[in-house]
């Protein structure tokens, strides 16, 4: 008999104690309902947490998500959250080599010093106006749809009479997100920067035709109907620990190191086989959410699975023991590496890279991006770390997709690795190998993760942080009420996969909740 066994029927089961799975459990408890959540690994948070990867140093990272732009504030007060975000001061610094002179292109530490950066770089004020206008438009974008994320599907329709601008409509939802790029910016590097927002773990051309890169630029900008992308004080398992706790707190039962290996349902009730350990054991559900990938959710209801996803990135975490200095002596580290730090993210530089690695190469120039914690959010650290100095850096790499790993994982990730360190080191006054700490068996303070890990650590398919492409905001055809639907009436998808899912959103937790308590009061 398992520790499970003789609990009878929860109203609601749910598969994976990642953010989503905790954010549905603790409203549903607090709601009254009976819930059991099943986890397979031996903790709750999935890919929302914050561990110490290297042996005996005392730096607790958020070793796979970081940064926090798409919780509603909303989740938080309603569950009563401990939890605290805090502003990141420089949205983002862009180093660059112009006419052999080391400069970049800083944004953020006041509009004058903005203005001034891009006019320092591009030689006028034109690109600083058309930069203005372009994020006043997708900020007045963001007010409108952000708050649509935890309410029931808007249609197409519905959704574009709320956003009530033509322009950013066409802009975001109907043409390429490089025609506005090029229509609207002319350097280089500035086009650069604002691409960015659409590649983070999607592999796609400025002029991708499916409009994927649209889809991660929109959830990009919308975040808190500000687009900013904030520091999780504590590292991001602090906010996974707050959701467990009041999870627990309302009388949920979470399971950990209880892996859910099928899910048989007619319609209206649902009994979960679950392994732990060396037993299997079965529990009765009236509902069951899926906080996992739809291709995980396929293989426990013996549906036909999706389309294969594919994860593009590389992160990487380090601790340093000092933050190195600049070819660029106008900005200050801690200024450049508190905000996005891009990395060969030049626009041609990004279409280079996707060519590249579209023709089954390694990027000659790895583009990637960097921003360190420890500037905005010193307590991840020991206090004997902080007193002497030590920061750390987190490294997000593009277009750098699951099959360029297939053949050779680790030979792969060394050979990625050393070609974007590199890339880093060309705008360095130091290589970044001399600040680099060591752990207690004298080894560099630095660890990478290819798709190919996620997928074996977290379970991502393909690696994609996403787990499958990002969709539109609104309804489409059987996409359900909420989003979170699937074929089977008391099974629902509350992972990233669900409509409206993907980054540390809690979302679609919070639509899965919403769609049980609407449908029969969880009967």
């Amino acid at each position: 008999m398992t520790a499970l066994e003789g609990h009878g029927t929860y109203d609601a089961v749910i598969v994976g104690a990642g953010h989503n799975g905790l954010v549905a459990a603790a409203y549903l408890a607090r709601a009254g309902r009976s819930v059991l959540v099943l986890e397979r690994l031996d903790h709750t948070g999935g890919a929302a947490v914050s561990t110490r990867p290297f042996a005996g140093v005392d730096a607790r990272l958020s070793r796979y998500s970081y940064l926090v732009s798409l919780l509603p504030r909303k989740i938080v007060r309603d569950l009563g959250l401990e939890f605290r975000l805090r502003t990141r001061t420089v949205s983002s610094y862009t180093p660059v080599e112009r006419d052999g002179r080391a400069t970049g292109l800083l944004v953020g530490g006041g509009e004058q010093r903005t203005r001034e950066s891009f006019a320092r770089l591009t030689g006028s004020d034109r690109e600083y106006a058309a930069w203005q206008r372009f994020y006043g438009m997708t900020g007045r974008l963001a007010q409108r749809v952000f708050p649509t994320l935890t309410e029931p599907l808007p249609t197409r329709d519905e959704l574009r009479r709320r956003v009530d601008d033509e322009e950013a409509w066409r802009t975001l939802f109907e043409e390429p997100i490089g025609v506005a790029v090029e229509d609207r910016f002319a350097d280089d590097l500035v086009r650069g920067v604002v691409l960015t927002d659409a590649l983070i773990g999607t592999f796609a051309d400025a002029h991708d035709p499916s409009l994927q890169q649209n889809r991660c630029f929109l959830y990009h900008v919308i975040g808190g109907g500000t687009g900013d992308w904030d520091v999780p004080v504590g590292g991001m398992g602090a906010l996974t620990d707050a959701l467990a706790d009041a999870a627990r707190r309302a009388g949920a039962v979470i399971a950990t190191g209880h892996e859910a290996v099928r899910v048989a349902t007619d319609g209206r009730a649902a009994e979960v086989t679950y392994r732990h350990r060396d037993t299997q054991g079965t529990v009765g559900a009236r509902h069951v959410l899926v906080n996992a990938s739809p291709e995980a959710l396929a293989a426990l209801t013996a549906d036909a699975p999706p389309e294969p996803a594919e994860g593009a990135q590389l992160k990487v975490n380090m601790l340093l023991t000092r933050l190195p200095r600049l070819r660029d002596t106008s900005v200050d580290p801690r200024e450049a590496f508190s905000g996005t730090f891009h990395i060969a993210e030049g626009y041609r530089q990004l279409a280079a890279a996707h060519a590249q690695a579209a023709a089954g190469e390694l990027p000659a120039a790895p583009p990637s991006e960097i921003y360190c914690h420890s500037l905005t959010d010193p307590t991840i650290l020991g206090p004997d770390l902080v007193e002497r100095g030590y920061q750390t850096l987190t490294l997000f790499g593009l277009h750098t997709p699951a099959r360029l790993f297939a053949r050779d994982n680790d030979g792969v990730r060394e050979d990625l690795l050393k070609a974007t360190l590199a890339q880093l080191d060309a705008h360095l006054a130091e290589p970044l190998a001399d600040c680099l700490a060591t752990d207690a068996d004298g080894r560099p303070c630095i660890e990478a993760k290819t798709p190919l890990d996620l997928e074996r650590d977290l379970g991502l398919p393909g690696g994609n942080i996403f787990h499958r492409a990002l969709s539109w905001p609104y309804a489409a055809e059987g996409t359900g009420r909420w989003g979170v639907e699937t074929p089977h009436a008391n099974v629902l998808l509350c992972g990233a996969g669900a409509v409206r899912g993907g980054g540390v959103s809690g979302v679609p937790g919070h639509n899965a909740a919403m769609a049980v308590l609407e449908a029969g009061q969880g009967g």
